[in-house]
Formats: structure tokens, C-alpha cells, sequence
């Protein structure tokens, strides 16, 4: 939405920030400030309010962050988020209130700080190398430690290889990396880190996270915003920040305890009529606080796990259960029980329906597939991007296509929606084997892409027009449709807004509308939640299942794993071929070894000492504990012990884990020889 936030006199460089309070470009030398006093709190804001004309985005923020703390910010779209970092970042003024870092006006701090923007900050016309030296030139650092810190931190980033390659021609997750080298370049003691892995894929996620704790091992204190409450399990301590207030603030471990609440896992055959018959049992007061559909389970939320148990079974007495398992809550438990106590979460708003297609029977796929393809291959050149790819989706099914950047997700939904052609195989969709690129054919398709599909210069109900027409939907249905979408969207009374003034969760929800107003039978959604928030990702899946249970046909791609559990089936996708597939139940069960999480004196010298002698993936740092897949634990767990009792570093408890799908997906790539972490 459009904003009123001021222009600053501060200019975003690779990373770093060049502040130019006169206008003139001039360079501030790193020299001319005095040196930060010494202070466990890193980090104090006190009473911190920021005004925009009439909106008030920070109301009155208290905080501190320790020294080489790894501290996570979340919260929804328009929290705040961002306007803390810029005024932490010293990019903006405060209207009242205090932001001190290192005993220093933040404004005073700004050579002691780096700083990430949302937005990729690289010249991508200049090579890895030319970028590093323009950002250290920038913060005036020292000719005799360019190259070392070059070398330092291209290494520990894994780049060292990658001098020469135009920025441009990374990886979202290289072109983060990168980011964050130009940041350190200069030192920093402070890093903020505004949502850095949007877009980056599953391994790289991993290891970037795995890169900030090594950071704060040598002391750098990192603050870092992110709409994935996976990511921020890793964190040392959290806070949730909603419309402008600071309203949780705590270790993810302590906040998952102070909710006092279990989450029954509950597998059925008959997901649709077993969520009908809990949610109106939802009751804040009550047993049952919260229900979740996923792809192939339920999850509850319950005061006491037993009583819970008991109350559940009792209610679903008449339908099929094959199990019901106790579980520790999630940081996103946490979250979502908050907001919807505050009654922020947003309500579901049916969609204007006219027709519908061959639902499922209890949840299960009809017969005949939607989009079938066989023996799939695609090649540009003397690259092979998409390998002997078999795929049958049903009507009434959400499947998903996972993989890291590169793996031929986006080649093969190209491909199997008609807007590539195949280099070799055969593929059906909506029963059609013919011309796929037909019109008629195309009526019947949903596709959101990767990119954006508005038109930036249009305003947002003129995008909603403009699709409405092409896919011939009928005036008196385009008004209901386009009124669904605005509403979903929470941009009632907004639709003359340009859409380039939409930020990009905003747009994300307008184009996914755009895409289904005309109730299509086969909907393609590649990465449609990318950077958007977890409610809006909540509200997304709430969407998509309602499609998929009136019939519709989906196949998502995303790099969000928690999100990838909505899925009914998926499959996991390495260079092309599918190495992968089943419920994410049945690929979790099918994980070779086990998962150990470590509680161990010395973390980041325990990580590096485990990291050296067994295989990278296989070792991560998650909040103060360690993270170890062992495949054969009867005869590895001894040796990891030996080996860590030798090296003089303690491990106080050792506890067994269920994988995650982040885990199974992370080891089924890496056995099938994937991107290397």
C-alpha cells in the first residue's frame, strides 16, 4: 500500500549502509568516530515510537539484545518490522523514544553496523570480487585488510570459488551470501538482517542460518526478521512484534512452555468430515484452542494432551482414526494461538463459486488424473534441465513439487502447464493430449508464476478486470469475484492504487486472486507465498485447500517446508529427476537413522569439530542445541561421544528427534548427490 514514510539522506550500498546527511555523496570515514563503549547489551531501545503522518507503525517499543546474541524479530506484514531496522540501521530518525547501539545514538553507530535490506543490494552487472571491493571502498576500510577479509569471509561463505561470476549470474541464496560478505567487509559488530532468505531455497536457508551462528560465536551480534517461524527456532530469543508493539519476548524453548498447550497429530483418511466435526469445538477457554489441516493429518491444539486425547476420540468416535500422537507445540503454535487470541487472525471469506468439478471422495484423488506426464524430459542445449519426470496429480489434490534453486521445478511446470515445450515425453491435461496451448484449453488453467503476473502500471482493479476479461468470466460474476479478491486482500476502498505501490505480500494475494476468479480446474502456483507473512501464508492455505476439496487440481512449489505439509502428496526433486515422493508422513517414516538433538557445553567449537568428520548436511545448529542425523546411531552416537569427550567438549544430554520435513528433504537430496552444503 502506498506510503507516507519520509526520504532519508541514506542510500542502501551492497549490504553496508553510505549515509549522506548533506546531500553531497560524501564518504563517512570509518575513523572519525569514537570507539563504542564495552557492554553486554549490545542493543537498547527504550520507548520507541515512529509516526507517519497519521499511522503510527511503533508504539512505544522496549528491548535489549545481548552481545553475540542471535536475536529473531517476527511478526505479520506491517508490524514494524522493517521501521526498527531502519531507524536501528540509522537510516531513519525516530519520533520519540531512544535506540542505542553499543552505548551509541544508533545514527552515531552506523560504522559498527551492517545492514541488509529486504531488497537484494548487489550491482548485479559487477562480479563477486568487484562488488566486495566497491562496498569496501565505500566504508573506507583499510587496503591491507580488503583481501584478507575477502578471503576470510568468501571461504567461510563458500564463494571462494566464484571471484569472477557476475553477481548477477548467482543463486538467491549465492547472491545473499554475497550480500553478507559486503556487509562484513567492513567489520561490523552489529548485523541487521531484514528477511535475508526470502526466495532462497531449503540447503542454502540452512546453511545461511548455520553461517549467522558462527558469527555470533566470534561476538557479532545479529538481528534478523523473518516470516518463517522455522527459521526462527534457530534464534537465541525471539520477540513477536504486532501493530507496533513488542507483545512476546523470550527463548523459542521458554515461549513454547508458557503456552501451556499440547498439539495431537492426528492421521485419517477422512480429513474434511474429521475438521468439520472440531472446528466447532474450538474454544479459547475450553480443551480444544486451535485446529490446523495439513496435507495428510490434523493437528489440535489442547490444554492437557491426555484429557485432549480423550475428548477428540470421543468426538470422532464415528470416523476411521489411524493414530493420534502428542507432539511439543511449534513457535508458529505460539504465534497463531496470540493473534487469534487478539482476534487478528483473518477470517475466511467464501469464494463467489459457480461451478464445480469432480471432488474427491474423502479426501482422496478420483480416478482420472488431471495432469499426467510420462517419461518427461526437457533440454536446452547440452543441458538436461528436467530427466525421465513421471507425474500423475487428481482432481481434488494438492501436490507439491519441491527442490532447491535449479532442480527443474520451474522448467517442469512450464512444461506441464504448456508454456515451454517438451523435448521429449508425453503429458495430459484436463483429460487433453492434443494441442495443449489451445485457448479453450487455457480457460480451464490457473498459472502464478514465480514473478509477479500484474501489470505494475495498472491499477489493482484494473489487473482484475483486465484478467477477468481474458478469461471470459460473465459481468455480474466479474463484480463478485473482484470484490472476493479485494476483501481477501484486506484492500477494500484501495482498488485505484496503483499496483506497483503494493508491497510484495500484497501483490502475492492479488495475483493468486487474479489467478483463480475463473474457477479453473488445473491451478499451477509456483512459490506463491514467497516473503509473505504466516498469516497471509495461512490464509493462502486456507484458500488453496478450498479449492483442491471443490475439485481443483493444484501443484505448488515452495521453499517453505512447514507449508510443504499441506500438501497431500509431493515429490523432492535433484537436478532434474525425482528422487522422492508420498504424503510428507510417508517420506518423514522413510528416512534412514535418526535425529539427535545435542545439548553440549561449547557450541560452535563442537559443531566445527563434528562438521569435520562427518558429513556437513548431516550436522546444524538450532538455538543453543545441535542438530545430528546419524544413520547407524547404535555404533555412530558412542563414536560422536568418544570423539567429543576426547576433544575436552562436554555434551550434557542427548535426546532423539522425529525428522522434519525439512531434515527428510535436506538427506534425501544430499544422498542423491544434490547441492552441497
Amino acid at each position: 500500500m502506498q506510503s507516507n514514510r519520509p526520504q532519508t539522506g541514506s542510500i542502501a550500498v551492497n549490504g553496508g549502509l553510505l549515509h549522506d546527511h548533506d546531500g553531497l555523496g560524501q564518504q563517512v570515514a570509518r575513523s572519525s568516530a569514537p570507539s563504542p563503549p564495552v557492554d553486554d547489551v549490545t542493543i537498547r531501545v527504550q520507548k520507541l515510537y515512529k509516526h507517519y503522518g497519521k499511522t503510527i507503525a511503533l508504539r512505544g517499543i522496549d528491548l535489549e539484545v545481548r552481545r553475540g546474541e542471535l536475536f529473531g524479530l517476527i511478526g505479520p506484514d506491517g508490524a514494524g518490522k522493517t521501521t526498527a531496522f531502519h531507524i536501528l540501521g540509522g537510516v531513519m530518525e525516530a519520533t520519540t523514544g531512544d535506540a542505542h547501539i553499543l552505548g551509541l545514538p544508533a545514527r552515531d553507530a552506523r560504522n559498527y553496523t551492517g545492514y541488509l535490506t529486504q531488497q537484494f543490494s548487489l550491482y548485479p552487472d559487477l562480479s563477486v570480487d568487484e562488488n566486495i571491493h566497491y562496498s569496501a571502498g565505500l566504508r573506507l576500510v583499510p587496503a591491507d585488510r580488503v583481501e584478507v577479509l575477502r578471503t576470510k569471509y568468501l571461504k567461510l561463505m563458500q564463494l571462494d570459488r566464484f571471484g569472477d561470476r557476475l553477481a548477477g549470474q548467482l543463486s538467491g541464496g549465492m547472491k545473499q551470501k554475497l550480500a553478507l560478505c559486503c556487509a562484513l567487509i567492513a567489520e561490523p559488530q552489529v548485523l541487521l538482517l531484514d528477511e535475508p532468505t526470502t526466495g532462497v531455497d531449503t540447503i542454502a536457508r540452512r546453511e545461511f542460518w548455520d553461517i549467522l551462528a558462527g558469527l555470533t560465536a566470534q561476538g557479532i551480534t545479529v538481528v534478523v526478521a523473518t516470516p518463517d517461524l522455522v527459521e526462527a527456532e534457530r534464534c537465541d530469543r525471539v520477540a513477536l512484534i504486532h501493530e507496533g508493539q513488542i507483545q512476546l519476548v523470550g527463548t523459542p524453548a521458554a515461549l513454547k512452555a508458557d503456552l501451556h498447550l499440547s498439539r495431537l497429530t492426528i492421521l485419517t483418511p477422512d480429513l474434511v468430515n474429521v475438521e468439520r466435526t472440531l472446528l466447532p469445538s474450538i474454544d479459547p477457554d475450553g480443551q480444544i484452542a486451535n485446529v490446523s489441516t495439513f496435507g495428510d493429518r490434523l493437528e489440535v491444539l489442547v490444554k492437557d494432551a491426555q484429557q485432549g486425547e480423550s475428548l477428540v476420540r470421543d468426538l470422532l468416535i464415528q470416523y476411521p482414526i489411524d493414530r493420534i500422537q502428542s507432539e511439543a507445540p511449534t513457535l508458529e503454535n505460539v504465534f497463531i494461538a496470540l493473534l487469534r487470541h487478539q482476534g487478528s487472525v483473518p477470517k475466511s471469506i467464501l469464494f463467489p463459486r459457480s461451478r464445480q468439478f469432480a471432488a474427491p471422495s474423502n479426501d482422496r484423488p478420483t480416478s482420472q488424473p488431471a495432469i499426467s506426464a510420462r517419461h518427461l524430459n526437457r533440454v536446452f542445449g547440452s543441458f538436461h534441465a528436467v530427466v525421465d519426470f513421471n507425474l500423475d496429480i487428481h482432481y481434488g489434490e494438492v501436490y507439491g513439487l519441491l527442490g532447491a534453486n535449479g532442480a527443474g521445478k520451474t522448467t517442469t511446470i512450464k512444461m506441464l502447464c504448456g508454456l515451454l515445450p517438451i523435448s521429449s515425453g508425453e503429458m495430459s491435461l484436463a483429460g487433453e493430449r492434443g494441442n495443449l496451448r489451445s485457448a479453450n484449453l487455457r480457460r480451464r488453467i490457473g498459472y502464478m508464476s514465480q514473478k509477479f503476473t500484474l501489470y505494475d502500471d495498472l491499477t489493482i482493479l484494473e489487473n482484475l478486470q483486465f484478467y477477468s476479461g481474458i478469461y471470459g468470466i460473465p459481468p455480474r460474476q466479474q463484480r463478485d469475484k473482484i470484490r472476493w479478491v479485494l476483501a481477501i486482500c484486506g484492500l477494500e476502498g484501495q482498488e485505484h492504487l496503483l499496483t506497483r505501490q503494493l508491497p510484495g505480500g500484497w501483490k502475492q494475494r492479488v495475483a493468486f486472486g487474479a489467478s483463480v476468479m475463473h474457477e479453473p480446474e488445473i491451478l499451477f502456483l509456483d512459490e506463491p507465498t514467497s516473503g509473505v507473512d504466516v498469516l497471509a501464508r495461512q490464509q493462502f492455505w486456507q484458500l488453496i485447500n478450498d479449492f483442491a476439496r471443490n475439485g481443483t487440481a493444484i501443484l505448488v512449489t515452495t521453499h517453505y517446508m512447514n507449508e510443504a505439509e499441506q500438501c497431500n502428496r509431493m515429490c523432492f526433486m535433484v537436478a532434474g529427476r525425482k528422487v522422492a515422493e508420498g504424503s510428507a508422513s510417508q517420506i518423514k517414516a522413510k528416512q534412514p537413522g535418526q535425529l539427535f538433538e545435542l545439548q553440549v557445553g561449547q557450541l560452535q567449537p563442537s559443531y566445527d569439530l563434528l562438521r569435520g568428520d562427518l558429513e556437513p548436511w548431516r550436522v546444524s545448529i538450532f538455538g543453543d542445541r545441535l542438530h545430528v542425523v546419524l544413520d547407524r546411531p547404535d555404533t555412530e552416537l558412542p563414536w560422536v561421544k568418544s570423539l567429543m569427550h576426547q576433544a575436552n567438549l562436554p555434551i550434557f544430554d542427548t535426546q532423539p528427534l522425529p525428522f522434519s520435513l525439512e531434515d527428510a528433504f535436506i538427506g534425501e537430496v544430499q544422498r542423491a548427490g544434490g547441492a552441497p552444503l
